[in-house]
């Protein structure tokens, strides 16, 4: 998490040491879907951005985070279809703060993953002009 204390949706350094814990977990228990999509997407793949993997924004941790063209991306997987009004507020939340919200099933990742791909450098592009 980068330490910039003036920008407002990074998570405050108390709620980061309460989420840190569990983030790094999920770094390091990916669902194959959200590993995939990661692996396109790291080391500046997809029109040199980069991208962050479960990302504290404020109090949620995000699957996959571009600060630098607000950019945030979300695998769903069986769970979403029970939380359906908990994603759109979270979303909406995330939104408020500048971000744009990309969600993909797991299916779409890994059934379509260049389709996938495509949208996302679509939406890269899209934030520069």
């Amino acid at each position: 998490m980068p330490k910039t204390p003036n920008s407002p949706y990074h998570a405050l350094p108390e709620l980061w040491e309460k989420l840190k814990p569990l983030a790094r977990q999920m770094r390091h228990e990916p669902t194959p879907a959200e590993d995939i999509l990661w692996q396109r997407l790291r080391n500046r793949q997809v029109s040199g951005a980069k991208f962050r993997r479960q990302y504290a924004i404020e109090r949620f941790i995000v699957d996959l985070a571009c600060l630098e063209y607000r950019l945030i991306i979300e695998i769903d997987g069986d769970i979403h279809d029970y939380q359906q009004d908990y994603d759109m507020l979270r979303q909406a939340f995330l939104e408020a703060q500048g971000f744009q919200v990309l969600r993909f099933s797991n299916d779409d990742v890994l059934q379509s993953l260049d389709v996938v791909v495509t949208i996302i450098r679509e939406a890269l592009i899209s934030q520069t002009s």
